[in-house]
């Protein structure tokens, strides 16, 4: 394989070859990682590209990339829970730089499998790290990429993305109490129209109908961002149409108190307050401890 953009004396397989280099980015060289690409992105054979990617861990050759990128692709071929075993296994060999995207597909694989006590508590402890100013290497903002786009990412939109997830777990688990609570507070950081939608259903499971139809009909008055989506008001429509058999009925009542942890909790104000300044210091929900302790416990 061809690793440079000179043609002359090249068959018309390796000028394809060279091609696909050229646009998959692959990296240099003949190492184990760069035949592991190869496999994956050219010939898309991905147990060849499985096989390739052991090989350059074992070998140290980019360990960082090899691993995340063997995750993905087991994924891919339905073997999630063997990608988390090999990165629970290796990750100490990857740099600290490493560790938060390991952690990211650590949580899908987790969703994947449908690990929701893991995936919870994986992304409690992302949560902490965002508090205790782990993330990003220490820059307000990182560089992330999907579908081949590079886009700038910014810790309140992380954090927000986070309790969402966070949420949509507590969800899977019928837990609708821990779900509100998460996601009132990624709503109060950044607000949209995907976590007021599942807001809206937490509410309901809780047969709290007025509160949920107030909730949705925020976003039919475009009041939260991303109001205007076609796709966004059809599933708004959809929630409030199982709304209408119960009319008034339902109860209004204060959010659950949940007992927090102090760390949790005083990070979890800072981040408020800091996204939200104009808003009291500590949101009503947390101003009373529950019966409903380690409901939420970190």
């Amino acid at each position: 394989m061809k690793n440079n953009n000179n043609y002359n004396g090249c068959t018309k397989k390796e000028k394809l070859e060279c091609n696909y280099h050229i646009i998959h980015k692959l990296p240099p060289g003949d190492s184990p990682y760069v035949r592991a690409k190869y496999a994956q992105l050219v010939e898309k054979d991905a147990e060849a590209a499985i096989v390739l990617f052991w090989k350059a861990i074992n070998a140290g050759d980019r360990v960082d990339s090899a691993l995340k990128d063997m995750a993905v692709v087991m994924k891919q071929q339905d073997r999630a829970e063997e990608a988390i075993e090999a990165i629970k296994s290796f990750r100490d060999r990857c740099s600290k730089l490493a560790q938060e995207s390991l952690d990211n597909v650590l949580i899908d694989l987790y969703k994947k499998c449908g690990k929701l006590e893991e995936q919870i508590e994986l992304l409690k402890q992302k949560l902490r790290m965002i508090y205790q100013g782990e993330v990003f290497n220490g820059k307000p903002t990182k560089t992330a990429r999907s579908h081949g786009r590079k886009f700038q990412v910014t810790i309140k939109q992380e954090t927000s993305r986070i309790l969402g997830n966070l949420g949509w777990a507590y969800m899977q688990q019928s837990n609708y109490a821990a779900a509100e609570v998460v996601y009132r507070k990624a709503q109060e950081i950044d607000p949209d129209v995907n976590k007021a939608c599942n807001l809206g259903t937490c509410l309901q499971k809780q047969s709290r109908y007025s509160e949920a139809r107030s909730v949705l009909e925020d976003v039919l008055q475009g009041k939260i961002s991303g109001s205007d989506d076609p796709k966004s008001k059809n599933r708004v429509e959809e929630l409030l149409k199982e709304l209408e058999p119960f009319g008034s009925f339902g109860y209004t009542s204060p959010s659950p108190q949940l007992n927090l942890e102090d760390a949790f909790l005083d990070g979890l104000d800072q981040l408020i307050n800091q996204y939200a300044p104009f808003r009291s210091r500590r949101l009503p929900i947390f101003e009373e401890i529950s019966p409903c302790r380690d409901q939420l416990a970190c």
